[in-house]
């Protein structure tokens, strides 16, 4: 641990899928430190073409704001990158709560991956495996989509980007796309992020319905907890949720695609979109990301009434997202049904002129998904750790108890009804009527 790491120089990426997933050692592992950061970058020959020959000239600084990893933005008198190190143990919680360093391995597999699938993700400078450290892009002007979301700024590209970028990133990376062998090899190379998964497993089908240490229930909202959990439906519903989430292995995810993963910059015609932090990627659900997605939407929406004048404005511009979203996800995922469905599923030798039917189906199961994953996201968020800034930031105490009992009244819907549902064109109806104070 105490031996001075050697740079790795980054990787070929331009074919993602001809390179297996490798673990390394870590055996010369060493955390970054905010003295010693510009240092330990500079022996990159890539890190210093971006940022200027000079580490003394160089600034860092840390950003603070993520629950699993150290991440530092240092500028130069050429440019900037972004350094992200994974760290063994969860930040959020501290040393007691261990994490394996493989994690940085799984985010950067994510990444290449995304990016020739979708693009739309940071460009990836050095990867340094023995590290796991990824240095990239600085997205310099943008802001986290959650912040300016809670700021009431209007992103109006936002929601179809990530739509387009859902479906690109799930039918590319599913057995519509890909020869048998080629996604049973990327299903296995993922299948190894295990410990990312269980946090999954635990914090959002498992722990809200007990009594957990680490659940954070906002005082007032005793009594609405208790009767979710004693709840059996509710509590059926979600465990059949959570075996989709285990079994169901129909593309890559990001895993934690929500509105705190997500960048934007300053809105307008050219405002850029882009999707960050894919550590916990892994085969799962095509429903999971979108379910995601819309359950940090409606969560904002909720919250909207404890943000003061124009909320109701704010609040119904905030519901046309989620239809926008998964608009957009459609109409890429149709398009790319047509024109790209090369892979074992959904074979035309088979389906033939019955391929519109075929469609319609598979869209109609994964965004009754969707709808129940996005119940499932919305409860973990309101009841488990580490709620959301839009509810949790809420100044009068009262409104906020008003805001989360509503959010979680939609979310039991969700959970137990989605099959009923069925589309988020309903389920805005819903939020329409349930969101509203």
């Amino acid at each position: 641990m105490n031996a001075e790491p050697k740079p790795t120089m980054a990787r070929d990426d331009s074919s993602p899928r001809a390179t297996a997933i490798t673990i390394p050692a870590f055996s010369g592992y060493m955390p970054l430190s905010l003295d010693q950061a510009a240092e330990r970058l500079a022996r990159y020959d890539k890190v210093r073409r971006v940022l200027g020959e000079d580490p003394a000239e160089w600034t860092v600084r840390e950003v603070g704001d993520g629950n699993l990893n150290f991440v530092y933005i240092v500028t130069g008198p050429e440019g900037s990158v972004c350094a992200k190190q994974a760290l063994p143990y969860l930040r959020l919680v501290g040393e007691s709560w261990p994490l394996p360093l493989s994690r940085a391995v799984f985010e950067h597999a994510a990444l290449v991956r995304q990016a020739h699938d979708a693009g739309t993700v940071p460009a990836v400078i050095v990867f340094d495996p023995d590290q796991a450290l990824i240095i990239m892009e600085n997205l310099s002007g943008h802001v986290i989509w959650r912040g300016a979301l809670i700021n009431r700024e209007r992103h109006e590209t936002a929601a179809p980007v990530l739509g387009r970028f859902c479906a690109e990133t799930l039918f590319r990376s599913s057995d519509l796309a890909l020869a048998p062998e080629v996604k049973k090899r990327e299903q296995a190379g993922f299948a190894g992020n295990t410990a990312l998964c269980r946090i999954s497993e635990d914090l959002i089908f498992t722990d809200p319905y007990t009594d957990h240490p680490q659940n954070a229930v906002t005082p007032g909202m005793e009594g609405a907890v208790a009767a979710m959990r004693a709840d059996g439906e509710w509590r059926t519903a979600i465990q059949e949720w959570k075996w989709a989430f285990l079994t169901h292995a129909e593309a890559l995810l990001h895993g934690d695609l929500h509105t705190g993963s997500v960048m934007v910059s300053p809105p307008g015609p050219d405002e850029r979109i882009r999707v960050i932090d894919p550590e916990f990627a892994f085969y799962g659900p095509m429903g999971f990301d979108l379910g995601a997605t819309l359950a940090n939407l409606w969560l904002n929406a909720a919250a909207q009434p404890g943000w003061g004048a124009g909320w109701e404005d704010q609040q119904a511009w905030v519901l046309q997202q989620p239809l926008l979203f998964m608009t957009a996800f459609r109409a890429r995922f149709t398009e790319l049904w047509h024109e790209e469905r090369t892979g074992e599923a959904m074979v035309d030798r088979v389906i033939g002129d019955a391929s519109d039917m075929a469609l319609r189906a598979m869209l109609a199961h994964i965004e009754r998904d969707a709808l129940g994953f996005a119940g499932a996201k919305m409860t973990r968020r309101i009841v488990g750790l580490a709620g959301v800034a839009d509810l949790r930031t809420i100044p009068d105490h009262e409104t906020r108890v008003a805001c989360e009992t509503r959010a979680l009244r939609m979310a039991e819907h969700l959970i137990k009804a989605a099959a009923r549902i069925k589309t988020v064109d309903a389920a805005t109806t819903m939020a329409q009527e349930l969101l509203h104070t």
